[in-house]
């Protein structure tokens, strides 16, 4: 008998619609200090303060205009992903959330129930890309539920995949179909971090954004560089689907306050891209493999009412991966490759 689990870990949702949840949601996403990295008592006044009673109205709204029958999208996306996941293995699959549900223990205790002799998870943190607010705070909440509750089960993580070779044929075949029409520029929209953060993950501290053209130059630093990896994601990508280098580029979203963020900014091109002659735009979102609040009310409603308000002829958004077959052999591949390395 197979002794052995996963989990697909995403980000997580609110509960509902409704301020409160969102509200709850809000505070535990941004209480977490890889998220906003300022002492305590700072991200205290900041978040419960400042940012959560202003943001939980207007982010309610946002969740109410993308919110399907059936739940919030990306929980809704991650289940069926774990449903399609699990026709292609006998290994059990449960679904964990960094924040709200389902809780990491639930996860862990639903695998201990199916197979109470369980001797090894495997963790699919469901980001590409090394970041310390995603993919590095996902990986470490598990690893503290995992130490609190003295599992016995060995737990493995699926590393950062921006260019396995299987992640890169999913992304640039999920995006084909949509680039068959006449356009100006596609554009690569990825979740935006702070400028610190990125020097904060630099092990050399003398790399990343200090030295000319550091994301094409060999490093340390690129195994936990964020504007690295994403930098990569595209260029394989576009020599992936023949792309000239004038036919894309490359942006960050989601900017949270005043700090210096990752440029250039989404949401200040969108609007500009019509005056420089770029009318006819598609827009991918690669640092998501499931669609949610950031990709489809942020990108695919308010990024395309800016780009067509301010001259813009056509405006094209390109889903996540989701459940396509490619992504869910994708999976499988990089599932398998975990299973490999040694403990």
């Amino acid at each position: 008998m197979n002794k052995k689990g996963i989990i697909l870990m995403n980000l997580g949702s609110p509960d509902s619609t409704s301020r409160s949840d969102v509200k709850e949601y809000l505070d535990e996403f941004l209480m977490d200090e890889r998220v906003i990295d300022k002492p305590y008592w700072l991200r205290l006044l900041l978040v419960k303060g400042i940012i959560t009673p202003f943001r939980a109205a207007k982010s309610a709204e946002a969740y109410k205009t993308i919110w399907w029958e059936q739940g919030s999208p990306l929980i809704v996306l991650t289940e069926r992903l774990q449903q399609a996941l699990q026709q292609k293995t006998d290994m059990p699959i449960e679904i964990s959330m960094r924040y709200r549900k389902p809780h990491p223990k639930t996860a862990y205790d639903n695998l201990l129930a199916k197979i109470p002799d369980l001797e090894e998870v495997i963790l699919v943190p469901l980001y590409p890309h090394y970041a310390m607010s995603s993919w590095e705070t996902a990986v470490e909440y598990m690893k503290e539920i995992h130490k609190k509750h003295n599992y016995k089960f060995v737990l493995k993580t699926v590393p950062p995949f921006y260019k396995h070779p299987a992640y890169i044929h999913a992304l640039a075949e999920s995006m084909r179909p949509y680039l068959q029409d006449d356009y100006d520029q596609l554009l690569f929209s990825y979740h935006g971090i702070p400028e610190r953060h990125v020097l904060k993950t630099d092990p050399t501290k003398s790399h990343c954004m200090q030295v000319e053209n550091c994301c094409f130059k060999s490093s340390a630093s690129h195994p936990t560089c964020y504007r690295h990896q994403v930098t990569i994601t595209s260029e394989l990508v576009a020599k992936k689907l023949g792309l000239k280098k004038d036919q894309w580029a490359q942006a960050y979203q989601s900017r949270l306050g005043r700090d210096p963020w990752l440029l250039p900014s989404t949401q200040e091109r969108l609007p500009n891209l019509p005056k420089e002659g770029i009318k006819k735009i598609k827009v991918v979102c690669p640092s998501f493999v499931s669609d949610c609040l950031e990709t489809l009310e942020e990108i695919e409603e308010r990024g395309k009412e800016d780009f067509l308000s301010n001259g813009g002829e056509k405006y094209d958004y390109v889903p996540c991966m989701n459940v396509q077959e490619a992504w869910v052999e994708a999976l499988m591949e990089l599932i398998r490759d975990a299973e490999e390395v040694e403990r």
